[in-house]
């Protein structure tokens, strides 16, 4: 049996993606270049690695298999290389980072400022609901994760870093975005537009209005903040954000923050990694200079 690097890179993005397209575009080459080399890879293997019912792709038991193994090898060339990047300082290696969606709002640019001082590092950043994170991380996909809320049943380690105040907000002509000051039993009147079961936001949330006794009127729950915060401008209900999430001045996006008591709940960020995973000199660089920025870094710094 013979497999090339390539192939089995092809094959894991074929699996990641679902698609042979998506595949392509993973790994910048055409969609014929990696129906070509994963077809080659299974004549070497001499057994069908996927199949095609319509446009979805299926992994064949020996598909999985193949992708369960070329992970653990790059895992451990990776691991090489970050073995050789010590040697040379921080000047080589690579850096993969999966981030919650929210965090979309700050990290690239606390990651711009790092980058500032080791320009010539490799990195990788993934964005994805909090669901899409923790999967990455259950596969020990990257070397670090930020989370506003992590997993309970995943052993792992962590530091919390920066602050997450999730806020209520409203609509500019909102009657309650003309008060001082807004009583928290007054939200049981309201309709709410939340983030989706499962998201880190959704998950303080519900928290926190079970620990005031309180029991929203949900009237849409949605995937982004951006469709929340468009939703609540034009009038459907109060919305719960991270600060994060927002402008600096909200008016400029249609948006009030309201002065609610019991309010902002209290949430932080936590950059973390698997219990037992050795960090790189690369990670364990990322994670000062997170920890050296955070108490300067204003909410929209």
């Amino acid at each position: 049996m013979h497999a090339t690097f390539r192939q089995l890179r092809l094959m894991v993005a074929l699996a990641e993606t679902g698609s042979v397209t998506g595949a392509a575009r993973a790994c910048h080459v055409t969609q014929p270049t990696v129906s070509m080399q994963l077809k080659e890879l299974a004549d070497s293997i001499g057994l069908p690695l996927y199949e095609q019912v319509g446009k979805r792709i299926f992994l064949t038991e020996v598909g999985r298999m193949v992708v369960e193994s070329s992970r653990a090898m790059f895992s451990e060339w990776e691991a090489l290389e970050q073995r050789i990047a010590e040697h040379q300082g921080l000047s080589h290696g690579r850096l993969r980072l999966c981030v919650a969606s929210t965090a979309k709002y700050f990290i690239p640019r606390m990651l711009g400022r790092f980058c500032e001082v080791h320009p010539r590092l490799d990195i990788s950043l993934q964005v994805l609901n909090r669901d899409g994170v923790v999967a990455r991380m259950r596969a020990n996909e990257d070397d670090l994760y930020i989370l506003s809320m992590p997993p309970q049943d995943l052993p792992h380690d962590g530091q919390h870093f920066l602050a997450n105040p999730l806020v209520v907000i409203s609509s500019l002509n909102h009657p309650l975005a003309q008060r001082t000051r807004v009583s928290s039993s007054a939200l049981q009147r309201e309709a709410f537009i939340l983030r989706e079961l499962g998201s880190g936001t959704r998950m303080a949330t519900d928290e926190h209005f079970a620990r005031l006794g309180l029991k929203p009127r949900i009237r849409l729950e949605l995937g982004s903040n951006e469709a929340i915060k468009q939703s609540v401008a034009g009038g459907l209900g109060l919305g719960l954000v991270s600060r994060h999430a927002m402008a600096e001045n909200p008016a400029q996006e249609g948006l009030a923050v309201l002065r609610v008591q019991h309010f902002p709940v209290p949430s932080s960020w936590s950059v973390l990694w698997l219990k037992g995973r050795r960090l790189s000199p690369i990670a364990q660089a990322f994670m000062r200079h997170l920890q050296e920025l955070a108490p300067t870094w204003d909410v929209h710094s």
